[in-house]
């Protein structure tokens, strides 16, 4: 079941116990996989939901619902300050992977990058292509991007870290201890040449902790890549502790 290729599908496709294929995923299918009618593969809807399949031309077959269980135990948000050029899509396929939530787009005062309507167009294709590699059962929300004040004014959750590189803050993990499998959570990471000074006022009267990825400085395309394998690492090891 593991080797069958993974497609996501819209809502819309699914009629009945059919999934009514694009002429994009039939092509896909067809020639890039070298699929056949009768073969089988798994279709996604990124929200929850898998289906074994079976392609019948233009069309495919549900066979049957399946049961998944590949993302973390809560709900992780990143609040990530846009990098330049093009590194906010390495920033999407891997955090897609590691399991987040929903991901922000933020403009802070550094930020050097404007993104285009296409840029986030570009950034939910990425999204889908890295659920489906990862196995993922949803497809991560990208919102569209917005200030940094917006962004804090905008999100909620049961805890709120904004990663700071400069200052004596505990590390990430430390802070997480307290985290249970029923919270929210929200990490906030910056631009190149970190956070101003009023921007981290802004989140610490918002609510948010001030935590440190370590003694390094870190790039703003590695920073969120760090602190979400920090956090999917340590709930991830919550869960197995408590199912074994």
């Amino acid at each position: 079941m593991s080797q069958l290729q993974r497609i996501a599908i819209a809502p819309s496709q699914l009629q009945q116990e059919q999934i009514l294929l694009t002429k994009e995923q039939q092509h896909y299918l067809e020639r890039v996989l070298r699929l056949r009618e009768g073969d089988r593969f798994i279709a996604i809807n990124g929200k929850g939901k898998w289906w074994l399949a079976q392609l019948e031309g233009e069309k495919a077959q549900i066979l049957e619902s399946l049961t998944v269980e590949t993302e973390l135990p809560v709900s992780i948000t990143l609040m990530v300050a846009l990098p330049k050029g093009n590194g906010f899509d390495d920033v999407v396929r891997c955090c897609t992977e590691l399991g987040v939530g929903v991901i922000v787009p933020v403009v802070s005062d550094r930020t050097l990058l404007h993104p285009s309507p296409q840029k986030l167009e570009r950034w939910l294709r990425i999204a889908q292509e890295a659920a489906e590699q990862s196995e993922r059962s949803f497809v991560p929300t990208i919102l569209e991007p917005v200030s940094f004040m917006t962004s804090l004014a905008t999100g909620t959750a049961n805890y709120s870290y904004i990663c700071e590189a400069r200052g004596s803050y505990p590390h990430l993990r430390e802070a997480i201890n307290q985290v249970s499998t029923t919270s929210d959570i929200i990490i906030a990471t910056g631009p190149e040449g970190g956070w101003t000074d009023k921007e981290l006022k802004h989140a610490l009267d918002a609510g948010f902790q001030p935590v440190s990825l370590g003694r390094r400085i870190l790039r703003a395309v590695t920073a969120p890549v760090v602190a979400l394998s920090v956090v999917a690492a340590q709930l991830e090891s919550l869960t197995f502790d408590s199912a074994s």
